[in-house]
């Protein structure tokens, strides 16, 4: 019998997670969240075969209010598929930047490689020209401080600079990190013509120089030793090519086939490179700044981070945010110090791309009420850190002024029991509404739904002289 209700339970478990998969591949915001309410676990379910988590399917469909509440559910923000992937790694491939938003702010790892070719959520991202998930996945190594462009055309490297905010060799580590074959995330948004993105990564410092290996674990057509420049001539963007060669690549760098870029693109049938890759320029030209900088990113997301995004509506507030004219303002851009709340902050940062003009460095995100250049944000003074509540937790005081044995069930209290409460779950880029079972506790004065005027008179004495007590 035991063995029985064991597989009962089993095949019990397994649809419920099932459901769960749907739910987060749909969608389905309040069948995934009854589910959880149901059993927590299921958020650690995955897929027969492909292991694929409910995690995975809600970051490759983008419903980053699933994300949100599966990762509030405890579930481990970098478990892998079969082929090693993770849910930031999906999501980088797909272009969902709302999720990688999220997954960022949670602490995704975004050094883990997976299984097949070794690649990184970085080498997603380039290979599909996601140029927003690439900054996300660099924000907490592209400091917020004004001569950033300036420290990085100097390629300083070998200097002792001492920068506290900035670390150049973990950019560098990152940004150049290979996969299989020593191919970096240069080669692949070279390969595939993605101009925001190798122009982004170069401003970042990804290198020029860089080769891949032939070690036997990729089929390269291009040959072992090759450029990311010999891989734009492969893959025939002119502006890549272009963008490449201003950064410094070598026109005559010849791979182990004995090929150069003009010799690849030849063999690739793009004629239309010669004149680019015949003569090296007689000096640089001067490239214009990625639209996609964003200067600020690392200080709202560090300040996100420590004290928490997920500040609550306050319609009574005398100076709310000017963005959403809902929150409490909690952070001031540096320089015009203009208030704004987290939430909005991180959604100027993070949907900048540059069309709007402003008065400051490159990078820097124009300030919608006077469009100064906003390099970084700072904590206003007096808030205190942020404490995580739980997802099962209330969100009202229990009381505790009565430490005596509660009256008996009376037909109130199982009233009580039935009802519902509504509650609001916060992400950083919305606000979802789900409702709970109440349960049966006594209430403080404080909770705003329980008022002396609902007990009945016929109800028992002792109810109500507790009821007064609280």
């Amino acid at each position: 019998m035991k063995f029985l209700s064991a597989v009962v339970h089993s095949f019990g478990c397994s649809a419920s997670g099932e459901r769960l998969v749907s739910a987060a591949r749909d969608g389905d915001f309040q069948e995934a969240q009854a589910l959880l309410e149901y059993n927590p676990r299921l958020a650690r379910y995955s897929t027969f075969g492909v292991r694929n988590s409910p995690l995975h399917y809600s970051a490759a469909h983008g419903h980053h209010e699933i994300v949100y509440l599966l990762l509030h559910s405890g579930v481990d923000i970098n478990l892998r598929n079969y082929r090693g992937q993770t849910a930031l790694m999906q999501a980088c491939q797909h272009g969902h930047w709302e999720v990688v938003l999220i997954l960022v702010l949670f602490g995704a790892n975004v050094h883990k490689a997976d299984y097949l070719n070794g690649w990184t959520a970085l080498h997603l991202a380039a290979t599909n020209g996601h140029s927003r998930c690439i900054r996300l996945l660099l924000a907490d190594y592209i400091p917020s401080i004004p001569n950033f462009r300036e420290i990085m055309s100097r390629q300083s490297t070998d200097s002792e600079e001492s920068i506290s905010e900035f670390d150049h060799r973990a950019l560098s580590q990152i940004i150049n990190q290979k996969a299989d074959g020593g191919i970096t995330a240069l080669h692949m948004a070279a390969l595939n013509g993605q101009v925001e993105s190798v122009q982004l990564l170069l401003e970042f410092g990804a290198s020029v120089s860089e080769v891949t290996v032939g070690d036997g674990t990729v089929i390269d057509l291009i040959g072992a030793g090759s450029t990311a420049l010999h891989y734009a001539a492969c893959g025939g963007n002119a502006k890549c090519c272009q963008l490449l060669i201003a950064r410094g690549a070598s026109l005559t760098t010849e791979n182990e086939n004995g090929w150069t870029p003009l010799m690849v693109s030849r063999s690739w049938n793009k004629s239309w490179l010669e004149d680019i890759l015949t003569t090296e320029p007689v000096e640089r030209p001067k490239l214009i700044p990625s639209r996609y900088i964003s200067l600020p990113l690392m200080s709202i997301v560090q300040i996100a981070r420590e004290y928490g995004w997920s500040s609550k509506s306050a319609p009574g507030c005398q100076d709310p945010c000017v963005v959403c004219l809902e929150r409490k303002c909690t952070v001031a851009a540096g320089g015009c110090d203009h208030e704004f709340c987290t939430r909005c902050a991180l959604y100027l940062c993070s949907t900048n791309c540059g069309t709007t003009i402003s008065r400051g460095p490159p990078g820097s995100v124009s300030c919608p009420l006077c469009r100064n250049g906003i390099v970084s944000f700072v904590k206003l003074p007096g808030k205190a850190l942020a404490k995580e509540i739980a997802r099962t937790s209330l969100s009202f005081p229990i009381c505790q002024c009565s430490h005596e044995t509660p009256p008996k069930p009376t037909p109130l209290t199982t009233q009580l029991r039935s009802l519902e409460l509504c509650r609001v779950h916060d992400t950083p880029l919305g606000i979802y509404f789900c409702c709970h079972k109440l349960p049966s506790i006594s209430l403080c004065r404080k909770a705003p739904d329980i008022c002396h005027s609902l007990v009945p008179r016929c109800a028992n004495g002792n109810l109500q002289n507790h009821l007064s007590r609280c």
